[in-house]
């Protein structure tokens, strides 16, 4: 049984662009499949950037006034783990959101193992073959011990010798 592979994985948000105003967030994300699980890697410049998670009406009209979850570390190395099973949505609250820089992310679902195939309709098993037993013949008796045989064995050897000494004669 072949089972789909699917373990967490690292996104770095804009690839090797990171998290920048140059980059195409939604096309971006149109060539990634994101599942429960999976990271995503926000590199930046941290001096000029951020990365603020808000709900759908925000991220429409790049409102950072109530975030969702505020994931600046200062550090310019982000990580979000993506551990809900709903859409998420991240924008930079500093500068170039309505320039491009917010990010939706669609998280598929894992899939599920493919079932296994059902065997075809069996149809009946023909009947074993019938083998039938050779004729046999029927048991013979087992030969009877007689003193007629014993004798007949006597008889040869005691007669033969007799006759054969008396015609040397």
């Amino acid at each position: 049984m072949m089972l789909p592979e699917v373990s967490a994985k690292r996104f770095i948000v804009g690839g090797n662009m990171g998290w920048t105003s140059d980059v195409n967030y939604t096309l971006w994300a149109e060539y990634q499949t994101f599942y429960l699980g999976n990271w995503l890697f926000f590199v930046y410049d941290r001096n000029q950037d951020d990365v603020i998670e808000v709900n759908k009406t925000n991220y429409e009209t790049c409102n950072a006034k109530h975030p969702v979850h505020n994931y600046t570390t200062g550090s310019g190395r982000d990580v979000v783990t993506l551990n809900v099973t709903h859409d998420r949505y991240f924008i930079s609250s500093k500068r170039s959101c309505h320039g491009g820089m917010r990010l939706q992310v669609h998280l598929t679902p894992i899939p599920q193992p493919a079932p296994l195939p059902q065997p075809a309709h069996l149809a009946p098993l023909p009947p074993p073959p019938v083998y039938l037993a050779p004729k046999q013949q029927p048991p013979r008796a087992a030969p009877s011990r007689s003193y007629s045989s014993r004798f007949t064995v006597l008889k040869s050897q005691l007669l033969i010798p007799f006759f054969v000494t008396i015609a040397a004669i």
